[in-house]
């Protein structure tokens, strides 16, 4: 196992540079020749003691290969060691009802959702993220973790389609966001509740009550807006209409503002609104969430791989150290 195994490209430099050296030698040679004669070149190169001048070559090329594995850092042998992390558990509570279909935030709501939560995972840091969906009701999609690219990948895998029973029911977002934090040791949790607001189902205030006793702190996103907009549907031969009630009307789905804010000042959070142009969960991130107290918490174990890159280095040392000591002529008189 290598540290950077990248850098094991440039062990073409090895035959490279024995490719130098044996151009070298007959570069010489044919300059001697050319030089004198026969019994003259003899008698000038007497002394010249080339075995030992291809010795001393072949240890530099060596010496250049035990420098570049000592670069690449070998590894071998373990041990473990607790990892330590500091941030806050972050859970995001995503409306996945079919009025996150609504165009009124382009492309419509629920894609623009999971963009703007995917340009929020560069900003944690050592923070821990989770994804709970709800619709009618809601379910831990994905618990808390720092493994950010697993979380990408649940994410995409997100629709109006991941819950059955349709409808919004807030209260029970509240409830599910609240229990993903039940193995977390954070004094900072907080539960991000993005959604269009029209809670159809349960009593959110009470839930946001309980969860600000649980120590959680809300923060909303509202999508959409007050006036409401139209919900597209396709149906299974692909044609385009809107959503309608029982009673054959056109359902238009609007901002519930004042329930969020409600919410999020319910537990010491905030509220901000999705616009097209700035969805504002990135800095409500930065001046909010970022600002709260960052605990060191344990996050498990990992394998702590031992560098071995002292080898090859003393290698390449003692070659050239030997290398420096031959001679390049014979002892004695010509």
């Amino acid at each position: 196992m290598w540290a950077h195994p990248e850098g094991l490209i440039w062990l073409w430099l090895v035959p490279a540079l024995a490719g130098f050296w044996v151009w070298a030698f007959r570069a010489r040679r044919g300059a001697l020749a050319r030089l004198a004669e026969a019994p003259v070149r003899s008698a000038l190169a007497a002394s010249v003691d080339w075995a030992s001048r291809h010795r001393k070559a072949t240890l530099v090329s060596a010496a250049a290969g035990c420098l570049i594995l000592a670069l690449v850092g070998p590894q071998w042998g373990f041990e473990w060691e607790q990892v330590k992390r500091r941030g806050i558990d972050l859970v995001i509570a995503l409306d996945v009802s079919k009025s996150m279909l609504a165009q009124d935030v382009k492309p419509n709501r629920l894609k623009r959702a999971k963009l703007a939560i995917q340009e929020l995972i560069p900003l944690l840091g050592g923070d821990r993220i989770g994804l709970v969906v709800f619709a009618g009701t809601g379910f831990v999609q994905c618990p808390l973790t720092i493994d950010y690219g697993a979380f990408t990948l649940t994410l995409d895998d997100v629709s109006t389609d991941a819950i059955p029973r349709g409808g919004t029911a807030l209260a029970q977002a509240i409830r599910t966001g609240v229990a993903a934090f039940a193995a977390s040791a954070s004094e900072s949790r907080v539960l991000v509740l993005i959604t269009d607001g029209e809670d159809l189902e349960g009593d959110a205030a009470a839930a946001a009550r309980d969860a600000a006793q649980a120590g959680v702190k809300i923060f909303a996103v509202g999508m959409g807006t007050p006036e409401g907009e139209l919900i597209p549907v396709e149906d299974e031969q692909g044609s385009r209409s809107f959503l309608k009630d029982l009673e054959g009307r056109t359902v238009k789905s609007r901002l519930d503002e004042a329930a969020l804010q409600q919410i999020a000042l319910q537990t010491g959070g905030s509220y901000v609104r999705a616009t097209p142009t700035a969805f504002g969960l990135d800095a409500l991130y930065r001046e909010r969430i970022a600002t709260m107290k960052a605990q060191e918490m344990e996050g498990g174990r990992r394998k702590r791989h031992e560098l071995r890159f002292q080898w090859p280095l003393a290698a390449a040392l003692g070659l050239l150290c030997v290398e420096m000591l031959m001679r390049e002529r014979r002892r004695g008189p010509a």
